[in-house]
């Protein structure tokens, strides 16, 4: 309190309930005394937090989705890392993937993938002959365009797949490729 405010002697406290108000009128959760109990906006939001927490709503769709990812990313096997997915190969003349023909050193192909399919979510790029055949996943943000440019490892000569996910379906384009030195360290 300032030293130069000090309240009126006959002026009620803030905590105090009205003079006329029965006891059990003094507010919610209030203690015998009549004062409420003094939770501020941070105790507030500790206690949504842990009961959030503890229904699960916070952990559940990333342990999920790291849980597929695992599994995708993980496979050793094309058909695999497909099924871990959720995915077909549904062929697309509208996604156009750029590789070269021919690759003098498989430890940096170049890889390219264009998408006219409206609404793309997801596009992933395979490689067939890799010992873990998911290379890479791009989110596509909305109202972005879909088009990707890495470069990856590829062992041997091999296809190279573009997945792309929209409205809940995958879309695929697929180009060979040959290999004179594969890059996952089995030339």
């Amino acid at each position: 309190m300032c030293a130069w405010y000090a309240p009126r002697p006959d002026a009620p406290s803030p905590d105090a309930p009205s003079p006329g108000a029965p006891p059990e009128t003094a507010g919610l959760g209030s203690d015998p005394a009549g004062r409420s109990p003094s939770y501020n906006r941070r105790d507030t939001l500790r206690l949504m937090a842990a009961a959030v927490a503890a229904a699960g709503l916070l952990r559940w769709p990333a342990a999920r989705a790291a849980e597929n990812d695992a599994l995708a990313f993980g496979s050793g096997s094309l058909e695999g890392a497909l099924s871990a997915l959720g995915a077909t190969l549904e062929p697309s003349p509208q996604i156009q993937l750029t590789v070269p023909d021919f690759v003098d050193n498989g430890s940096v192909v170049p890889v390219e993938v264009t998408s006219q399919i409206s609404g793309p979510q997801t596009i992933f790029v395979l490689s067939e002959a890799n010992p873990f055949p998911l290379v890479a996943r791009f989110f596509v943000p909305e109202g972005t365009e879909p088009y990707v440019s890495t470069r990856i490892k590829v062992a041997r000569s091999c296809n190279i797949y573009a997945l792309v996910q929209a409205d809940g379906r995958y879309y695929s384009a697929v180009k060979a490729t040959t290999v004179t030195v594969g890059g996952c360290g089995n030339g």
